[in-house]
């Protein structure tokens, strides 16, 4: 691999190193921590700067009240422990502007609140952080979303799983891209 700088080979082996931690410790970053991160991984590619997303971070029993919620969502009478894997859960939320769909439509809008959450984990993992994003139909969920607080034009894409790595974190897997991922338009 050919990159022309050392913060072009930096910046590639992190992001080849990149792998969902699924098992992590009970330390969490601060508050004070996330927000720097977040003021790098918000420098995202923004249509018109509307900034469609927000962070909700979950720590302690609010991670129980969140087990609560998805039982109630799945009809089942004990609390999911699942909240309970990472001392630290960050709810992704599309925040997207309406008004705004005539320029930048909701797709657009939604790209950007992922892109912001990929270069939060980059930027987690540099840190020495383990992260993993979890998902699913629960998201969508009544008692789910009034716990977070979503409003019409909201939409939960999920929890950022937090806490310090492991003493054996998960390695990227090595995948090779296929000649179909890189095409010219001529053929």
């Amino acid at each position: 691999m050919s990159f022309r700088t050392k913060d072009g080979k930096r910046l590639a082996k992190t992001l080849r190193a990149r792998a969902s931690q699924p098992r992590v410790g009970e330390r969490a970053p601060s508050d004070k921590q996330l927000r720097q991160y977040l003021k790098s991984a918000g420098n995202a590619a923004d249509h018109s700067g509307l900034r469609p997303w927000r962070m909700i971070t979950l720590r302690g029993d609010e991670r129980s009240r969140l087990g609560a919620a998805m039982s109630e969502a799945h009809g089942d009478k004990h609390p999911s422990t699942k909240p309970l894997r990472a001392p630290l859960l960050i709810a992704v939320v599309g925040s997207y502007r309406a008004d705004k769909y005539y320029k930048v439509p909701q797709w657009e809008q939604l790209a950007v609140a992922v892109e912001v959450v990929h270069g939060l984990q980059l930027l987690l993992q540099a840190e020495g952080w383990g992260s993993f994003w979890r998902t699913g139909r629960v998201v969508e969920e009544a008692a789910v979303r009034e716990l977070h607080g979503l409003g019409e034009h909201e939409q939960l894409l999920g929890w950022l799983y937090v806490g310090e790595m492991t003493d054996r974190p998960k390695a990227a897997r090595r995948r090779s891209l296929s000649d179909a991922s890189l095409t010219s338009l001529r053929g």
